[in-house]
C-alpha cells in the first residue's frame, strides 16, 4: 500500500507539472534543476531492496546500531533508536551531562553498487541535531582512488540553522590526511519542515544525481564509487557546541520507508 501510494503521489505531481507548465524559472519554491518528477519504476529500475519498519523493532537481518559510544561532541547510543506506528525513529536528547544522538546502518547487512536509493523522511525541529540520510564504502579509510575504495556519498544533511527549507549534498573521499570533497551543494525547497519528504540518490558509473520529492538538484562527477556501499541514517550533533547550546531537546527524525533500485538488464 505504501509503495503504491508513492507512486501515485509521483504520477499526480507530474501531470500537474505537466498540464500547469512548469519549468524552473516559474517555481521559486525550490532551486531544482528540473521540475519533471522522477520515476525509478519509469527509468529503467526495479526494487530490490526495502525497509517499510512496519514492526515493533528494528530489524537487525537489514540494519544495526552503528557507532555506539563517543562521537563527535555527543554519543551514539541505541536507546535513541525506536521503530513505532511504521516508522524508524531517530532520537536526540540531553540526559543528565550526555548528549546523545544515534545512527543506524546496512554494512555487513546489504552492500550494493549503482542503483537509486531513496527515503522518506520527517526532519527534527530543531537547531542542534544533524539529520542525514548517506552512503559509504567500508574501504574508504584504505586508499584514495574512489573507484577502488569508495566514497562517501551525503544524500541529505539538514542542518537547521541553516534554514528551514535548505538540505545538503556532498560527497567525500580518500579519508586521511588528503580528503576530498565536492562543493556542499544546497537543495532549497519550501515546506522542506513540515510533513514528510523523499530524498533520493541515483548512483551510476559516471555520475550522482540528487533528488527531493522526485525533483532533482544537482549532479557531481566527480569521486564516483565503483564499488559496493553500504547505507547509512543518522541523527547525530556535528562539532558545533554552540548550536547545542540552543537546541531544543528531545527531537526525532522519523523515516518512514527505505528503498533500493537497480537498473533492470536485459
Amino acid at each position: 500500500m505504501k509503495e503504491y501510494k508513492r507512486i501515485l503521489w509521483h504520477v499526480i505531481i507530474a501531470v500537474c507539472t505537466v498540464s500547469c507548465g512548469h519549468n524552473v524559472q516559474e517555481a521559486p519554491g525550490n532551486n531544482a534543476m528540473s521540475q519533471v518528477v522522477f520515476i525509478p519504476e519509469q527509468n529503467g529500475y526495479e526494487l530490490v531492496w526495502q525497509d517499510d519498519f512496519d514492526g515493533s523493532e528494528l530489524d537487525t537481518t537489514k540494519w544495526h546500531s552503528r557507532s555506539d559510544g563517543p562521537r563527535r561532541v555527543g554519543f551514539n547510543d541505541p536507546r535513541m533508536i525506536e521503530v513505532k506506528d511504521g516508522n524508524l525513529l531517530l532520537k536526540y536528547d540531553i540526559i543528565g551531562n550526555r548528549v546523545l544522538g544515534c545512527a543506524v546502518g546496512t554494512q555487513g547487512r546489504f552492500e550494493t553498487r549503482y542503483g537509486y536509493f531513496e527515503a522518506r523522511i520527517k526532519l527534527q525541529h530543531s537547531i542542534g541535531p544533524w539529520a542525514a540520510f548517506w552512503i559509504q564504502s567500508p574501504k574508504i579509510s584504505q586508499g584514495e582512488d574512489p573507484a577502488g575504495f569508495g566514497a562517501e556519498i551525503d544524500i541529505f544533511e539538514y542542518f537547521k540553522e541553516l534554514g528551514d527549507s535548505v538540505a545538503c549534498s556532498c560527497v567525500h573521499w580518500a579519508y586521511g590526511p588528503n580528503m576530498q570533497s565536492t562543493d556542499s551543494m544546497e537543495s532549497h525547497m519550501a515546506g522542506l519542515e513540515k510533513g514528510f519528504h523523499t530524498f533520493g540518490l541515483e548512483w551510476t558509473s559516471d555520475k550522482y544525481s540528487f533528488f527531493i520529492d522526485g525533483l532533482k538538484f544537482h549532479e557531481v562527477t566527480e569521486g564516483i564509487s565503483q564499488t559496493e556501499e553500504y547505507m547509512i541514517l543518522s541523527m547525530e550533533l556535528p562539532e558545533m557546541l554552540e548550536n547545542i547550546k540552543m537546541a531544543c531537546a528531545p527531537d526525532t527524525m522519523a523515516v518512514d520507508w527505505v528503498k533500493v533500485y537497480s537498473r533492470i538488464t536485459e
